[in-house]
This record gives structure tokens, sequence and C-alpha cells, in this order.
């Protein structure tokens, strides 16, 4: 826990002569709520964000983690979730702009939103840029294991037009599928030669009958462990974080189908139910220093939106092509849905994953 500042700290030492310990002032304090393995953070970060924020700020950060989207949505309408900084998707901003779940931002607090490029602002998702701050980018593809696959899938691989690799029976209890029904719909979806942001219920509805003719493995943190520790033939997920397994297994090789994917935005919000919004104001913007950005890009190895950061990044990871691709016609970023789309999601993804087990 951060110290006190000396002079604090010596009027409660005072004050414990007569008050118990326990009614001592603390000092200032966030909440900080990100995705797993999504910060530069801990013993085997070269640079801790959250100890270099709190040593410059004074500000005490507990920092806690949600496994997806919709798990963070679903802790914040019930008031199980009392965050100050959050970090969603573009599609769940948008819905949480509609739902008056977020803090308009004071910008003058802000002075390093200067620094997000320009392509990154005023995006769909929150397009007078109001409520969020770009924080990372990125695609979702297919990584595999060469070792583990047959040479005719290995051939398909090399020239990668679709996701049918993910419904081979060649590799039963082996094959990964992203434990979030917006991200594995999606899928699905373009799969099909669909939009992942259909409202046509016979196309979601086709979406989960094809998610339920694969026993898939469901995971999502589990990933970091499972796929560089060859558990898995073929899985699914972000391009920052193949790339880092990547590092750990030789095997691994990571592609994008050609037929399309999602092109994701994650931001930073602070929730309306925050009661620091100055505090998390601050850490935003310690976050969007270039220091600090090119550290979490490194750390992290998703695609920064963040100009100062990447012009600190070496030659290699700006020409990187998994973190840094071409954008393709056949990407899609997620958009908010209606509600009776989203309920018939939910309801259908339920199906589907009972189905699985």
């Amino acid at each position: 826990m951060k110290k006190i500042l000396s002079l604090f700290l010596a009027v409660a030492m005072m004050a414990s002569l007569v008050l118990p310990l326990s009614s001592c002032s603390s000092g200032p304090s966030i909440v900080v709520c990100n995705w797993g393995e999504y910060m530069s953070t801990g013993s085997d970060a070269d640079y801790d964000i959250i100890k270099e924020f709190e040593k410059a700020t004074g500000i005490e950060v507990k920092y806690v983690t949600a496994e997806s989207n919709e798990t963070l949505y679903s802790q914040m309408k019930s008031g199980a979730g009392k965050y100050d900084v959050i970090f969603p998707s573009d599609y769940m901003v948008e819905r949480m702009i509609a739902e008056d779940m977020l803090a308009k931002l004071n910008f003058d607090n802000i002075p390093n939103y200067k620094n997000i490029m320009d392509r990154f602002k005023g995006l769909d998702y929150d397009p007078n840029e109001e409520y969020s701050v770009p924080y990372f980018w990125g695609t979702v593809g297919i990584i595999y294991n060469e070792s583990k696959l047959t040479a005719e899938d290995l051939a398909m691989m090399e020239d990668c037009k679709d996701w049918s690799i993910l419904w081979s029976k060649n590799y039963p209890d082996q094959i990964m599928m992203m434990d979030n029904p917006r991200d594995a719909f999606g899928i699905a979806l373009k799969q099909l030669g669909y939009s992942q942001n259909t409202v046509n219920e016979e196309e979601i509805r086709a979406a989960a009958a094809l998610l339920d003719q694969q026993k898939f493995v469901y995971a999502m943190d589990q990933f970091f462990d499972m796929m560089p520790a060859g558990d898995l033939a073929v899985g699914t997920y972000y391009a920052g974080d193949c790339l880092t397994v990547m590092e750990e297994n030789e095997d691994l090789r990571f592609v994008i189908p050609a037929c399309g994917t999602n092109l994701f935005n994650d931001a930073m919000c602070i929730p309306k139910t925050s009661e620091k919004q100055a505090l998390a104001e601050q850490f935003i913007n310690f976050v969007l220093s270039a220091e600090a950005g090119k550290a979490n890009t490194e750390y992290v190895c998703y695609s920064t939106p963040n100009a100062a950061a990447f012009e600190l990044l070496d030659e290699e990871m700006q020409n990187d092509p998994i973190a840094y691709p071409e954008k393709k016609e056949t990407w899609e970023s997620f958009r908010n849905l209606p509600t009776a789309t989203n309920d018939l999601v939910r309801e259908l993804w339920n199906t589907v994953k009972t189905n699985n087990k």
C-alpha cells in the first residue's frame, strides 16, 4: 500500500495515542479494472505503470481484472464493480454511452491526449470524443501450432481463406474458441459470409448452429498457458496476445483469414459512478505519456494509437505485420447492437455453452 505523505504520517502517529489504528486516514486511491495481461505491471515488467504512477502522484491504485466486456458490463450494472478507470472495447463503449454509464471526460486534465493519432479520434463508438480515450487496437486471428497440424492443413493455413480450420475433426479437444459471445459469434458469422454486426435473426441463429457443431475448448486468460505449452493445436485470439505467446513457442504461427475479422479498438473510460474523476483522469493522462505508452506496447505487444509512443518503438516492431497490419476491406469493427439482438445472442450463447459441456 502506498505510504502516506510524511506530514500526514506524523499526524496519524500522534492521533494513534488516543485513537485506534483503524481510524487513521489513508491517502488518495483509485480502482482500475483492466483485462488480464493488458498492462505493463508486475515483477516481470521493465516499467511498472502502476508503481511509476503511484510514485509520481502519490495516488494508490488498486488494480483488478475482468475476463470480458460482458463480465465488466454485468458487474457495473449490478453495482458489484465500483471502478474509477475501465478499459472497454469499442462496441461496449458505445453501449455504455447509450445507457448513460460513462462520465464525460475533462480533457484539461488529460493533456497527453495530443499524443493520440488523428485516425483514432472521433471513431464511430464515440464520435464526439467525449467519453473515451484510445488505449490499444488490433485484430483477431487464428493461431496454430505447426508441429501439430497435418500437412494438408498446414498448406491450407499458408493461404488462409476462412476460419474453417476451427471446425476440423483432426484435433479433438485441441481447438480453442474465445469464451465470450461477441468474438465467438463474430467469427462464426464471418465464416458464414455475414456481417459481424448483423441484426438478422436467421443469420445469428445460423452462427449459433455453426458454433454448436464443434466441441471447442472455450477459454480467455487460460490461453496464455495453454497455447505456448502445446496443449492446443489451433486457437483464436487477439493479435497482440498471439505475439506474446509466439515468443514462448517457436512452433506457433498467426494468420488472419481473408474472409474477414474483427478490427477492435479498446479505450480508457471513467464510469459515471466514480467519485474520483480528477484522480482517474490523472491516471489516464499518465498512461498516454510517451514513456508509459512505449513500455506498455512493448510489454503487451498490442498496437498503439499513441504517436509519441510509436515513434519510440524500434523499427522491427513498427514494421511487424501482425502488430501493424495493412487494413483490409473485409475487416469490421463491432458496433453496439439493439437490445433484442443482444438478448438473442445471450440466449443462444448460453445454449451453445451448455451443449458444449
